[in-house]
């Protein structure tokens, strides 16, 4: 087992790096800006979407899947979605390969090109908003809520393993509303849902707001989003859901006949979160020996380790640690046993610290003998022994308590690093110093937040939804300002 040791506080992004391939989430691939997500991260991604998709089910929506080539022409139809992607996006031309005359492999069949260019999905509002001009009419057939669970490519130069990658999976929430109140009321529904997922979830505590008009998603009226923040000071947005107005209705014609009889354009939102949420996990949390996971997100939630000599020992703990394990999968909790001959106890000890598993159980003859179990938790690195009697009721609190607990800490870290300015000296002082998030006052123009951006690297990352009014002058330009922004520097 590969573990380069590089200290979180030396080389924050190198720890990063070397964290998500030592702990076998994912590795980069032949391709260039891609990645493979490996069995153990895709098990944790896993269960990210289980949890998000029993969330989306129970608030009304059904799962469908839209096409991964979208003509070009329809991206032309809304022209501040098309500005938005245009660099980004991955361009199929030719269908066929054929076989080179001079022996050389393949090459592109020059007789084989698309009369319409097909743009691999960047995002699908496009798509999905000329198959619901064929799906809606009346009224009666609103509001249409569906959610894809998909791969999207957006072509990145700079990538990091689930923070920043070519290709990526996602969901995407697409919805259609006969009435503006209802979109935006559905905007904020799933804003909510994504940041109680956030929060009990993921541990991770994050702020809900408004994105500016210069961070608002291409073709948008409004974006909502819930921003966390990382153990390094760093900003990450975590997750958008966006009041698309009828904009999407109007470039691709959608419009229905009222209970009144008038006919009108569609009201749209649409919303997502990405394996972006891998990158925040691991970064929220964990620390120089490798994965914290909160135990709702464990794919192993308890490992049992028999410490032994002789095949006489291994056979006693063989059948206290199947007991064990039965009674824990009873109430719900994932366990594996471990009792592989191939690694010594200490080994296994690192690699599951490594990644990440909640608790540990360690027995060995001596713990058969006194009806005990040594536990290790991983987020305190405490230890302690328990009786084995009711061990069950004992693991399934320690595990809410391990819950808790990372949630505190990470709460704790985030309030810590929020602070107050009211100049540009100490605005900036404070985010090469402290950094963190960076409450200050703004003019509210667009002008002002780019040149803040270009002068510190720090961008607006939301207008706090419970931002009171405040008068205040914009650190910057000295204009009146009635309220304050989170700024910080982002992933």
């Amino acid at each position: 087992m590969e573990n380069k040791k590089v200290k979180r506080s030396e080389d924050y992004s190198e720890w990063y790096n070397n964290l998500v391939k030592n702990a076998d989430l994912a590795e980069h691939s032949a391709v260039r800006g891609c990645m493979v997500i490996k069995p153990y991260g895709y098990a944790i991604w896993e269960k990210m979407q289980q949890e998000l998709d029993r969330r989306f089910k129970a608030t009304g929506h059904s799962n469908a899947y839209f096409p991964l080539f979208i003509p070009k022409s329809f991206l032309s139809k809304e022209a501040s979605h098309v500005e938005g992607f245009a660099k980004e996006c991955a361009v199929v031309t030719h269908y066929r390969l054929k076989t080179d005359e001079e022996g050389k492999g393949v090459i592109v069949d020059p007789e084989a090109k698309l009369e319409e260019e097909l743009i691999v999905r960047p995002t699908s509002e496009t798509i999905i908003w000329n198959t619901y001009k064929n799906w809606i009419q009346s009224y009666r057939d609103l509001p249409i809520l569906l959610n894809q669970w998909a791969n999207v490519v957006r072509w990145e130069m700079r990538t990091r393993l689930f923070l920043r990658t070519a290709e990526f999976l996602w969901q995407e929430g697409h919805t259609a509303h006969a009435t503006s109140q209802e979109a935006i009321a559905e905007t904020k529904q799933m804003l909510e849902v994504y940041a109680d997922f956030a929060e009990n979830v993921m541990a991770v505590p994050v702020i809900k707001g408004v994105k500016s008009a210069n961070e608002r998603f291409a073709g948008a009226i409004d974006t909502y989003c819930i921003e966390g923040m990382m153990q390094d000071g760093k900003a990450l947005q975590m997750g958008t859901s966006h009041f698309l107005g009828q904009n999407f209705a109007k470039a691709f014609d959608v419009k229905f006949t009222s209970k009144e009889g008038k006919q009108d354009f569609v009201w749209a939102t649409s919303w997502g979160v990405s394996t972006r949420l891998m990158g925040a996990l691991i970064m929220a949390h964990s620390d120089d020996e490798g994965l914290v996971l909160p135990p709702s997100l464990a794919p192993i939630q308890v490992v049992i380790v028999p410490i032994y000599k002789t095949d006489e020992q291994l056979e006693a703990l063989n059948a206290q640690a199947n007991e064990i394990k039965s009674a824990l999968e009873k109430r719900g909790i994932s366990v594996k046993y471990d009792n592989r001959d191939t690694h010594k106890p200490g080994w296994k000890f690192a690699e599951y610290e490594l990644k990440g598993v909640p608790v540990r159980l360690a027995m060995g003859p001596r713990d058969l003998e006194n009806g005990t179990v040594e536990v290790a938790r991983r987020d305190t690195k405490e230890k302690e022994s328990l009786q084995i009697q009711g061990i069950d009721q004992k693991i399934e609190h320690l595990l809410d308590n391990i819950q808790q607990n990372i949630y505190q800490k990470a709460l704790d870290f985030r309030d810590e690093n929020i602070t107050r300015v009211d100049s540009f000296e100490e605005f900036e002082k404070v985010l090469d110093d402290k950094g963190g998030f960076i409450s200050a006052h703004w003019d509210g123009t667009p002008e002002t937040e780019e040149k803040i951006k270009e002068l510190t690297k720090a961008t607006i990352r939301c207008i706090p939804l419970d931002a009171k009014e405040e008068s205040g002058k914009c650190i910057l330009t000295g204009a009146p300002s009635n309220r304050r922004v989170l700024f910080a520097r982002a992933y």
